[in-house]
């Protein structure tokens, strides 16, 4: 864990263009960095805690371009459904996906390959289900925990079962309109 953490501090990420819109050769590059500052506490359950007065708060401190990226960028994800599924990564980061993709899509539906260069597979990682006939059946099992959670989530499997279709989320968003409470 230790290790994972340190190669996200130390990541720099690149974006670049080759779009040429006046037929004029153009470079367009940027870089940015996910955290500036990273104060993290780790201890083995073998080891004695420190003294009673010392206090082990972990700290993580965004960098400014990655904050307003975020910020700028914002998807309705539902709190509870995060923590409800902070236990199961995979469907946790399908989840994610799904609300992006969602809230993303504009007009007509997007269908995406489960298992395809570029494909769902690719998006998520999911390198161990090799098998797509593996990874059909985990993403249906995931579809019907994140449906279980978010009853109004916009996508479905294709009737061939190579690719989930989703549908745009501006109408049954992720989130769940609070009820304001009060005197009348």
């Amino acid at each position: 864990m230790v290790e994972g953490f340190q190669r996200v501090f130390a990541a720099t990420i690149f974006f670049g263009t080759e779009q040429q819109p006046h037929k004029t050769p153009v470079m367009d590059l940027a870089r940015f960095h996910f955290f500036d500052r990273m104060h993290l506490w780790f201890n083995n359950r073998d080891e004695a805690h420190g003294p009673a007065h010392e206090t082990f708060e972990n700290e993580i401190v965004l960098s400014e371009a990655f904050y307003r990226e975020i910020d700028e960028h914002r998807i309705p994800v539902e709190r509870e459904a995060v923590a409800a599924l902070a236990h199961t990564p995979g469907v946790l980061d399908f989840y994610m996906w799904l609300v992006w993709k969602s809230w993303t899509v504009k007009g007509r539906p997007a269908s995406v390959p489960l298992v395809a260069p570029n494909g769902l597979s690719e998006q998520l990682g999911s390198a161990e289900y090799a098998q797509p006939r593996l990874f059909r059946f985990k993403i249906k099992t995931w579809l019907r925990q994140v449906k279980a959670l978010w009853p109004e989530c916009p996508a479905t499997i294709a009737p061939e079962r190579d690719y989930i279709v989703v549908r745009p989320s501006q109408a049954s968003p992720a989130i769940k309109a609070r009820k304001r409470s009060g005197a009348i």
